[in-house]
């Protein structure tokens, strides 16, 4: 038993530390950033549909994509008996657009105001090029 924890621990342990993969020039890139207190995680979940391996960035061809991602965050409450400290939530955003250029660099930005999650894609020109169109929430 000893020899399976530590095996699971040291496998944790390597894969924090995989190197993203170089950039494709051939394709775009999509980095994460979550602005506003209380997010904790933001990650790639699917691309297209299709289940993600590393959810640290979306690498996508030029186009169109559905970019789904993981955002968790906090709730801070205002006291009473209800909340009496933070509460987290697990949501999942769906963002769609139509024009991924190659070699082009993105951010998509997880937000939260009080419970409520929301998204924004930004081009290399610090623009909103998209919004999340869909959202649900897990807790």
């Amino acid at each position: 038993m000893r020899k399976l924890m530590l095996l699971l621990a040291v496998g944790a342990i390597a894969g924090c530390q995989t190197p993203l993969p170089p950039v494709n020039p051939q394709m775009a890139w999509v980095e994460f950033a979550t602005p506003t207190p209380g997010g904790k995680l933001l990650m790639a979940d699917r691309l297209d549909n299709q289940r993600l391996s590393d959810g640290r960035y979306f690498q996508v061809t030029p186009g169109s994509h559905e970019l789904r991602v993981r955002f968790d965050f906090e709730v801070f409450g205002g006291g009473g008996s209800l909340m009496t400290g933070p509460m987290e939530r697990l949501c999942y955003l769906t963002i769609r657009y139509d024009h991924f250029e190659a070699g082009k660099r993105y951010r998509l930005e997880g937000r939260s105001l009080a419970f409520t999650p929301s998204a924004r894609l930004y081009n290399d020109r610090q623009e909103i090029v998209a919004e999340d169109r869909e959202s649900y929430c897990i807790i």
